[in-house]
């Protein structure tokens, strides 16, 4: 994907934050990876999504799509407005939950927003991204799973109802200077040895994706 086009492309899911209803709450909106480096091309494009929870519950809207669906949460899991409005982009986990990230995904990144084999790569979690990138690195070197860590290297778009439109020129713009992956896996405390294996991990692990994906995380 082209830099400018990737750029057009985190625009667009901003404007879906700030003007469309959303399955779970949205506080924050991040592009990290190849894109805040400024390669042209990149090779996938990274997006960092904050969710909060849904508050309260509607237990009608559960029993209905679970009759007529077989998917149980909606209403709890993601916001029932938006199931009964977006019924083709509820999307459930393994368990028959409606999953928050997938739902996320199909609305930001899928069917109505973009094409499914496009390189975008969705993370989703209910923490900020300082926070889930510090806690999965901690776990990754803890289990030396290094391909669990997630690349530091982020620009914060939108937080809170909040768009930086000087982040969108500097992404443009190529103007973000930023480390290699293990010198920032360095500056997070892991050593060099342990930094050069996260950062090979999640290139190889990176090399082998293709189309939209996403990720759940909870912290």
């Amino acid at each position: 994907m082209e830099l400018g086009t990737a750029v057009d492309r985190l625009e667009g899911i901003v404007d879906r934050v700030e003007t469309e209803p959303m399955p779970v709450p949205v506080r924050e909106v991040w592009a990290f990876g190849d894109v805040a480096l400024g390669l042209d091309p990149i090779q996938r494009l990274d997006v960092y999504v904050t969710k909060d929870v849904i508050m309260g519950g509607d237990a009608d809207a559960a029993a209905e799509f679970e009759a007529e669906y077989g998917i149980k949460g909606v209403g709890t899991t993601v916001d029932a407005a938006w199931a009964r409005a977006n019924p083709d982009r509820v999307r459930a986990s393994d368990n028959g939950y409606a999953a928050p990230e997938k739902c996320l995904a199909a609305e930001l990144v899928g069917e109505g927003a973009g094409a499914d084999d496009e390189p975008i790569h969705l993370e989703v979690c209910n923490a900020s991204f300082g926070d889930n990138v510090a806690q999965r690195l901690k776990g990754a070197l803890a289990r030396e799973a290094y391909g669990d860590a997630l690349d530091p290297r982020g620009v914060c778009l939108w937080v809170d109802g909040q768009r930086d439109e000087e982040a969108f020129t500097k992404l443009r713009e190529a103007a973000f200077a930023m480390p290699t992956l293990s010198d920032a896996f360095g500056m997070l405390g892991a050593n060099d040895a342990d930094a050069e294996a996260a950062a090979s991990a999640l290139n190889a692990e990176r090399a082998t994706q293709e189309g939209a994906s996403v990720r759940g995380d909870m912290v």
